[in-house]
């Protein structure tokens, strides 16, 4: 591979310079993608579209100097697959037509079959690492089976998950066989990705945080924990990343699932994070990922290189660092802003390595 560089940061490999990927680095803040999702019709139909979606994954890369393609897609396949029936309404976001409302709703969902109710996406990364011609690895991922349960029963985003929980904490049996069925088919998604081609995987449990420390010890990094080691028993050399957006308080736990990489958002205390991963065994060590505020992304270029270099100073010289914003790149942020970042990262993190 022609820059493997994210690669050999998630196995914890000594590096030149930081490598630097953002989550949903195709998006709306590229014209180019918002005139691709006109010509697809919506956003789910960019989603099926293979070649659409290969379009979208490659623009960014033609732009800026990125060390990671990621596929384009969306988290909430998987219930799509499932008959909620996913729709996008402009301005309020995803929504589904038929909604959990009861633990007699959760016996009638089943694992589907990957192949027949998503192979767009497989497809998708077929067509994409086609087109990447061994020229940067590829990053499949899945939302967590927590934060798609969130969707599934409030029927939308929410900010304050009443339902959800409600379900959760009154049919706590009921939920765990909901996250268990979640994980399963969050695993057959996954394995499908990385046979069709992906380098690495990702599980966004966006909505982890949202749990107290008992719930998402038991329920969500539970569920996901069940996801990492079925890969890992299938696709043992396959990097695997977790991120659970707010779940930084929870790293001692979170450190010891069996993915090779941490996500963090911006609420981490990189000096902690470090000084504590520092202190692991070799076995146990961990690549990180993050974590600027991506508010930062619409400041003045002299405060985004101010910022990133607060993030490069607390990381050091620390083995398997990516950096990444805290969450997703918003659609207001002007693209020379990214490019700034980018090249910034890359020139002051080489300085950094090769003056230690």
């Amino acid at each position: 591979m022609k820059n493997d560089l994210f690669l050999r940061a998630l196995r914890g490999e000594p590096l030149e310079r930081t490598p630097i990927w953002i989550m949903r680095q195709a998006g709306r803040y590229l014209p180019e993608y918002r005139q691709t999702r006109q010509k697809a019709g919506d956003f789910l139909q960019l989603c099926k579209n293979p070649e659409l979606a290969c379009e979208v994954t490659m623009q960014p890369l033609e732009r800026f100097d990125l060390d990671a393609a990621i596929l384009f897609s969306d988290i909430l396949t998987i219930p799509d697959a499932m008959g909620l029936g996913l729709h996008f309404v402009e301005g309020e976001g995803p929504q589904f037509h038929r909604p959990l409302n009861t633990p007699e709703d959760f016996k009638k969902l089943s694992v589907p079959n990957i192949e027949e109710t998503l192979g767009y996406v497989t497809q998708a990364v077929r067509v994409i690492k086609k087109e990447l011609n061994n020229r940067l690895p590829l990053i499949g991922f899945s939302g967590s089976p927590w934060t798609l349960a969130t969707y599934m029963i409030e029927g939308k985003g929410t900010r304050e998950f009443k339902k959800v929980k409600k379900l959760l904490y009154q049919n706590p049996e009921a939920f765990k066989e909901l996250l268990r069925l979640l994980a399963d088919a969050v695993t057959e998604y996954l394995r499908a990705q990385i046979d069709a081609g992906v380098d690495a995987v990702q599980i966004f449990d966006t909505w982890g945080g949202q749990l107290s420390a008992q719930t998402y010890k038991n329920g969500s990094l539970w569920s996901m924990q069940l996801v990492m080691d079925a890969l890992t028993q299938s696709h043992p050399h396959i990097p695997k990343i977790l991120f659970t957006k707010g779940g930084a308080h929870w790293l001692p736990i979170i450190s010891q699932t069996n993915a090779q990489a941490l996500g963090l958002d911006w609420s981490a205390d990189l000096p902690n994070v470090i000084k504590y991963l520092s202190a692991l065994p070799a076995h146990q060590k961990k690549a990180i990922q993050g974590n600027l505020d991506p508010a930062v992304m619409l400041c003045t270029p002299d405060v985004i290189r101010r910022e990133a270099e607060a993030i490069l100073q607390a990381v050091g010289t620390y083995t398997g660092h990516i950096f990444n914003l805290g969450h997703g790149i918003t659609p207001d942020v002007p693209p020379d802003n990214l490019k700034v970042l980018v090249d910034y990262v890359h020139e002051r993190s080489q300085a950094i390595r090769s003056s230690s």
